[in-house]
């Protein structure tokens, strides 16, 4: 959804911590005078003291009445791309949440997350309930390392035949692709947050190191090649960590994969 104000030469200077201070306080007052939310919470980097110059608003309501959850919504956007000049907006749903991603002219995102009564909870660490109530944490595990595992082999196998019917872009992704899962295996394993790369900069510097050169340099088929076998070296490396026996079941699989690309 594109708001009023896209493309209206709005100063779009980057925020300050003050602010972001400032909105967030204004939100969350908002919401202590909307009869609607019986509970407010700060959520994210702010809730785990972890926030810095580039963090944005994540706040979490309770929304009383399930039914009027969607009319909830629709006057928070309203509010939103009028008092505040959202430019756009975007939805991610997790089961009964809705989180409402906005940007603002000067590079903010706030995400608001709206939920009905029952499941307004902490779900990760990162809670901080300042008004209302909350129902018991549930916080959800890490995601399964059999799934990872499973798409980290995916990925290899479809970097090999990109690279083979030389779709140069198609390749970097998979390789990639088979870098970040390998990753995410290592994230969880030192016990640090594994989706969308957040606790990839917090791994010791010699597991990171060994993934270094699986970046791709060059979009051409040996330089491609190159990084893949890198990227599978560590793949199977974090899986081992897992599941030695079986890492040994798809050991000479998964390396012959880049063995037949030097092959051609």
């Amino acid at each position: 959804m594109a708001g009023p104000n896209a493309g209206s030469g709005l100063n779009t200077a980057l925020f300050t911590p003050e602010q972001r201070a400032r909105l967030r306080t204004s939100l969350l007052q908002r919401a202590a005078g909307d009869s609607r939310i019986n509970g407010a919470a700060i959520t994210g980097s702010a809730a785990a003291e972890r926030e810095d110059r580039w963090s944005d608003i994540d706040l979490a309501f309770g929304v009383a009445d399930a039914a009027a959850l969607p009319t909830v919504l629709a006057d928070w956007t309203t509010h939103m791309y009028e008092q505040h000049l959202a430019l756009h907006h975007c939805d991610v749903r997790s089961g009964a949440w809705i989180y409402r991603v906005f940007l603002l002219p000067d590079t903010l995102q706030v995400d608001l997350a709206f939920a009905p009564p029952a499941e307004f909870r902490a779900l990760t660490p990162a809670f901080r309930l300042v008004s209302g109530r909350a129902n018991e944490p549930s916080h959800a595990p890490p995601p399964a390392q059999e799934d990872i595992i499973g798409l980290g082999w995916l990925y290899a196998l479809h970097a090999r035949s990109s690279i083979a019917r030389r779709n140069l872009w198609q390749a970097e992704f998979m390789i990639s692709g088979v870098r970040d899962h390998a990753l995410a295996l290592a994230s969880i394993r030192h016990g640090l947050p594994a989706a969308h790369g957040r606790g990839i900069d917090r791994l010791p510097g010699e597991v990171t190191a060994r993934f270094e050169g699986s970046l791709v340099r060059q979009l051409e088929t040996n330089e491609l090649s190159r990084a893949f076998q890198v990227a599978v070296d560590g793949l199977l490396r974090e899986i081992r960590c897992v599941d030695q026996t079986l890492a040994e079941r798809l050991d000479v699989t998964l390396r012959n994969l880049t063995a037949t690309l030097n092959a051609n």
